[in-house]
């Protein structure tokens, strides 16, 4: 009743079956051992038919946890024969892209991981840090891989200081599905050009590219006007703003000196015109 139980909770289905439940109290952990039917003949990806098993290996993956225990799952995996005559590993169906661990505990991992530090989720779910940092490394390689930019034609880049230090990231993001799709080191010219290079490993052309919003970084503008012929260039509101800001306040220094009246309106004049109140211009 229990192994059923526990197979049904688990999604476990023929010729797959629980053997044995172990919970060792003192350490806190639930093992429990998955086998295959006698005589299972097992399917292959890329290979036509029912293939017998050769030998088996037992594979030991994290699972979630049950209840506030650690969940492993011991199955004892099929090498099949092949009618070529080579022998291959089988991975059951639950197995994650990262040896050890389920699909299930790889989603848990993911899912954390976009809402918390790798430390955080290492420490929540009991494993190192080089592991959260592998699954999700290793997932984003797979995203990546199946990546389709041809529909891609408007971009925002930025960069972001990523160490201590002088150290960059360059951005991109695709404007209309609001994801990003590029990342690289640096913040020069060549980012652009290394993007461009991705839109032509996806599908993609740097022709396609319409519009892009950047700084007013020279590099970012040299980089666009090169690597990306066709985009027009559009400068984002918060550095158009900041410059703008920037020249009314010299301004104001300046001519603060022959006009006494200018004295102590920085803060008035900088503000939006929605954010003043008479209070305000009335002090100033």
């Amino acid at each position: 009743m229990m192994n059923t139980l526990f197979e049904s909770a688990l999604g476990i289905q023929k010729p797959w079956h629980i053997r044995n439940i172990q919970f060792e109290e003192v350490k806190k952990v639930l093992s429990i051992e998955i086998d295959f039917e006698k005589g299972t003949r097992f399917s292959y990806p890329g290979i036509d038919g029912l293939h017998p098993a050769y030998d088996t290996q037992t594979k030991r993956y994290r699972h979630l946890n049950f209840f506030q225990h650690e969940c492993f799952l011991e199955v004892r995996v099929p090498r099949v024969k092949l009618p070529d005559g080579t022998v291959k590993l089988l991975e059951p169906a639950w197995s994650g892209k990262f040896d050890g661990f389920t699909l299930l505990f790889e989603a848990m991992v993911l899912f954390m991981a976009q809402h918390s530090t790798f430390a955080f989720v290492a420490n929540m779910l009991n494993i190192s840090w080089h592991r959260v940092h592998a699954i999700c490394t290793k997932y984003v390689d797979l995203a990546l891989d199946t990546a389709d930019l041809s529909q891609v034609s408007a971009v925002a880049i930025d960069e972001t200081s990523c160490q201590k230090g002088h150290e960059y990231l360059t951005i991109v993001a695709d404007m209309k599905q609001r994801r990003v799709i590029h990342v690289t080191p640096g913040k020069d010219a060549e980012t652009i050009a290394s993007f461009a290079k991705t839109l032509e490993e996806h599908n993609g052309k740097p022709k396609q590219i319409a519009s892009v919003s950047i700084d007013m970084s020279p590099a970012f503008i040299k980089g666009v006007t090169e690597h990306l012929p066709a985009a027009k260039i559009t400068f984002d509101k918060f550095h158009v703003i900041a410059h703008a800001s920037h020249a009314v306040d010299e301004t104001r220094r300046v001519e603060q000196k022959s006009e006494s009246a200018l004295k102590g309106t920085r803060w008035a004049l900088l503000k939006s015109t929605a954010n003043l109140n008479v209070v305000t211009v009335l002090r100033k």
